[in-house]
């Protein structure tokens, strides 16, 4: 019996009941998650770049491309959040005092920050 393309490429396959699987491993790259930040900007060349999105799904960069988005925005993130708090005097003392008020002006913080992430990394 002739072999496959599949079997030519190298793959195999595992006998379960009447049928033959071919056995499947996703690549090193391809079992990284992805967080929020890399969903949306997915989200967003899907919507937005059709033939990136398309070209990078096809040549099995994806999920490496969002890993790396993703690694960037959290970065970027947490150091927006950090400076902005520094330089708007948001400690653990404030948070002792006053918690509301800490957890207010945190919450605006993070949302300033998202806001800027999403302008510099996501929605370009």
């Amino acid at each position: 019996m002739e072999k496959s393309l599949f079997e030519q490429m190298g793959g195999t396959y595992t006998q379960v009941g009447d049928y033959m699987l071919p056995n499947l491993i996703l690549s090193k790259q391809q079992a990284q998650p992805i967080g929020t930040w890399g969903h949306r900007h997915a989200r967003y060349l899907k919507q937005h770049h059709k033939i990136i999105y398309m070209n990078l799904l096809t040549s099995g960069k994806l999920n490496g491309y969002l890993v790396d988005i993703e690694n960037q925005a959290k970065n970027m993130f947490l150091q927006i959040v950090k400076q902005l708090a520094e330089s708007e005097n948001i400690t653990e003392e404030l948070k002792a005092k006053n918690p509301m008020l800490w957890c207010s002006q945190l919450n605006n913080i993070r949302e300033r920050a998202t806001e800027i992430v999403n302008a510099e990394i996501i929605y370009v």
